[in-house]
């Protein structure tokens, strides 16, 4: 199936999967149900406002909106407009995340709104994350009702991901909020474009956030991206510093952000700002939206920049978007070698732990693994 019309269909196909629980109830036109005033914002002259969720601090006139499109200055007041407006969700594999070394083998309910505060030319999910919300069919569904769906479904997780969730930062807060009162985490999947103070409040309220590190390079950001890097990077340390657990992926790009030089640099600063233990993703592009004019990224690429990471002192290095059973995608202790969670695509296969330890040599492997 094309993607334009997976994700069209996502919704309403997700819904007959899961059965009554999440009647759709689909609407196109912008209503006040979705409305929730927004939580990190500067009130102006004039009714205007300034938003202060991302590093972009929006300067937003009445009935305007921000960058990212769904948060709009209503009579000087400001508001998520895609509270509950769930434009896609569905039941995932934690390790499609990817989340290598929180909760293996468990599921994770994801949703999305439409938004995006960056405009990645090799965004996967285009089709909602650079569209409005009155373009894309969506479903009301309050957070206590994400919630009961989770844990109806079995999934361990909330995942709030497709998209760009900063920009539906009130919808995660409450549902992360929702979930933890029944038993279920919250994880986020996110380019880390945001500001220290929500990210703080966001990072005490979730369980684990993954963090797209898309280049190590301003210009690429620039660029590719419509931003820049350093409050990126600025996050990555934030959530590390908060206790959250964390991981990071590196979408590797023919030309662009491939070269093993940039890739050691990236993890020489890994390295001194968050630690060595810290696990990383290093996956395969596919050209998509305003980058078709490259090649797929060649497994050798990916395999490479594990190299470079692994021989520059990161301990947790693994590839993405390869042939399933490839040795990138299991978790070795890195004092013995010993398998200690073994994966082929997003199957785990098996997790040979003893209370978060390697059972063949002792050594303690960070990660949240109950």
């Amino acid at each position: 199936m094309r993607r334009r019309r997976f994700l069209r269909t996502l919704c309403m196909g997700t819904c007959g999967v899961l059965g009554s629980g999440l009647a759709p109830h689909t609407v196109l036109a912008q209503g006040e149900q979705f409305h929730k005033e927004a939580m990190f914002f500067e009130k102006l002259s004039d009714q205007r406002i300034r938003c202060l969720v991302c590093p972009r601090e929006c300067m937003v006139d009445d009935f305007e909106r921000g960058y990212c499109g769904v948060r709009e200055n209503i009579g000087g007041n400001y508001y998520s407009v895609v509270y509950g407006r769930v434009c896609a969700y569905h039941v995932d594999p934690i390790e499609k995340k990817p989340l290598f070394h929180f909760l293996p083998g468990t599921t994770a309910f994801s949703i999305a709104t439409v938004g995006c505060n960056m405009e990645c030319k090799f965004c996967q999910n285009w089709e909602i994350s650079q569209e409005r919300p009155e373009n894309v069919d969506a479903t009301d569904i309050p957070p206590g009702k994400i919630a009961e769906a989770a844990g109806r479904y079995g999934s361990s997780t909330i995942a709030y991901t497709y998209t760009e969730p900063t920009v539906f930062y009130e919808y995660m807060i409450d549902s992360a909020t929702e979930g933890h009162l029944k038993g279920i985490r919250s994880v986020v999947i996110t380019a880390g474009y945001i500001k220290r103070e929500p990210l703080e409040r966001l990072a005490g309220e979730v369980d684990a956030i993954k963090i797209d590190l898309k280049a190590y390079s301003e210009d690429f950001y620039e660029k590719m991206c419509s931003s820049s890097l350093q409050p990126v990077l600025d996050a990555i340390v934030v959530a590390r510093e908060s206790g959250v657990w964390l991981e990071i992926v590196y979408l590797v790009i023919p030309t662009l952000n491939d070269d093993e030089g940039q890739i050691d640099l990236m993890c020489r600063w890994l390295l001194d700002h968050v630690g060595d233990d810290v696990p990383i993703h290093f996956t395969r592009f596919y050209p998509t939206y305003r980058l078709k004019n490259l090649p797929g990224t060649p497994v050798t690429s990916v395999e490479r920049a594990r190299q470079v990471a692994l021989a520059r002192g990161m301990k947790y290095v693994y590839v993405g978007n390869v042939p399933a059973g490839h040795p990138g995608e299991s978790t070795y202790c890195p004092h013995c070698g010993h398998v200690v969670v073994k994966r082929t695509g997003y199957t785990v296969l098996s997790i040979d732990l003893d209370e978060g330890k390697c059972p063949a040599c002792g050594t303690a492997i960070p990660g949240v693994w109950t």
